[in-house]
């Protein structure tokens, strides 16, 4: 198939325990494409290595029913590195590329899942510690992941993505109609950086400050908002899988480092991770604790 020059683009939104082994197959290797004339958006970003994962599928936006749902077990390709060949780009297959560890691509891995892509969205996994040199020339020149190869484009922004596949893709929606639900959805959207920011002050402290204690009651008290369900926004929706990630690396690393338990006197949040954990397209994201941890301790403990 004769070579296409893609578009580098940002989207914006219309509205703004146990891990089962991974098995591993190859991709098929194949020759490169040479593109060219690329027009880039800068992306803005951090990111980490690989593991994990299952399949399904799902009708209704509810824990209960995406819980319960039928499953099916999904191979992992395994994460592409500086020797490896690149997938027939550009050839009309929509490609998600990500890092299994990441928490920004796993957003939009987790709404890949949720929105039942499994078999519409191929996955293709990148080493972030040693990346092909033709994911930067080829597909993506910012060099990070998550983007996504559709219709001979290429997107990045973890959520502007997850509002993409959201709104361009079959599948049930995971954004509500209702406009006040909307409003708040923006707010938690643009408060997820300070969140982060926050919290991890407390990471290469001797205890958790108050900046970091402000933050998850912050969480507590956005959970009580509405009282349709457990999620932010009552039912689940991408608020919710834009805020999972984080919470699957803090609850252990401030458990393990710091001996503090989030949900502690906040059961708010205690019940939402419950709730988060029934469900599937988030649960065949989920990478072994430990090895959250262990990332963790390099990256904000370097005497460890």
């Amino acid at each position: 198939m004769g070579s296409t020059t893609p578009a580098i683009m940002s989207n914006v939104y219309a509205s703004t325990s146990h891990f089962p082994i991974i098995s591993f197959l190859p991709l098929n290797p194949t020759k490169s494409i040479t593109h060219s004339n690329f027009h880039i958006q800068q992306q803005k970003h951090h990111h980490f290595h690989a593991l994990h994962l299952k399949i399904q599928r799902k009708n209704v936006i509810t824990a209960s029913i995406i819980a319960s749902t039928r499953k099916m077990e999904e191979i992992l390709p395994p994460p592409l590195d500086s020797t490896s060949d690149p997938p027939l780009l550009f050839d009309g297959t929509t490609r998600l590329y990500i890092s299994y560890t990441c928490p920004y691509a796993q957003r939009v891995w987790i709404t890949r899942n949720c929105k039942g892509l499994q078999d519409k969205i191929e996955l293709v996994a990148i080493d972030l510690k040693n990346r092909p040199s033709w994911y930067k020339e080829k597909v993506y020149p910012s060099n990070k992941v998550p983007s996504l190869e559709y219709k001979n484009e290429v997107r990045g922004e973890s959520l502007d993505l997850m509002k993409f596949i959201d709104s361009h893709f079959e599948g049930p929606s995971l954004f509500p109609s209702d406009p006040v639900k909307q409003d708040f959805a923006g707010v938690l959207f643009s408060y997820i950086d300070s969140f982060h920011k926050a919290v991890t002050s407390s990471f290469k402290e001797d205890g958790v400050n108050a900046e970091t204690g402000t933050a998850f009651d912050y969480i507590e008290d956005a959970l009580s908002k509405f009282n349709d369900g457990p999620f932010f926004l009552g039912q689940f929706s991408l608020v919710d899988i834009a805020y999972v990630p984080f919470f699957e690396r803090y609850i252990p690393f401030l458990k393990d480092v710091r001996s503090y338990d989030i949900t502690a006197a906040r059961p708010k949040i205690a019940m939402w991770i419950q709730e988060m954990d029934k469900i599937e397209g988030y649960k065949q994201t989920q990478t072994d604790p430990k090895l959250l941890v262990e990332s963790y301790k390099k990256r904000f403990l370097t005497k460890l």
